[in-house]
């Protein structure tokens, strides 16, 4: 009798386990929505693979829009769910899904496409600035020939 209400024991804390693992993740899945992630992590793919036609020119646009519906923003929230639960508590999940709720929470989420595409902007321009700069010293120490 004891070794069947051991197992017993041991099913249902399995049980009650998984089930708030369920509900964190889920929860995870709705902060994720709500921030716009998945659709953000499209718009970076939608820029990159702009870029990759900019190179390979050559490249017919049938093959792009096939690779572009690939690109799914599930996939993007399922990557990074995992990553979520290892870092937030479900009660700092439930805090950020209500400021994701909240009037600045929600004009975040709609400003954020035009901030991350400018973000980008400006951190391409950045980069060019930073190599331009290191090319030259290179070419001015001599590293490279002139």
């Amino acid at each position: 009798m004891k070794k069947t209400l051991l197992i017993l024991g041991i099913t249902i804390l399995s049980f009650a386990g998984n089930a708030q693992n369920n509900s964190k993740e889920e929860k995870i899945k709705q902060l994720l929505e709500l921030s716009g992630s998945g659709k953000i992590g499209i718009q970076v793919m939608n820029q990159m693979m702009d870029s990759f036609k900019k190179s390979f020119s050559a490249v017919p646009q049938e093959f792009w829009e096939e690779a572009k519906q690939e690109m799914k923003a599930d996939d993007i929230t399922n990557l990074i769910t995992p990553i979520y639960a290892k870092y937030y508590t479900e009660t700092d999940i439930d805090q950020l899904i209500n400021f994701y709720n909240s009037p600045i929470g929600k004009k975040m989420v709609a400003t954020m496409p035009q901030v991350v595409q400018e973000s980008m902007t400006m951190g391409q321009q950045w980069g060019k600035e930073i190599g331009e700069k290191v090319f030259a010293r290179l070419k001015e120490k001599g590293y490279l020939e002139k």
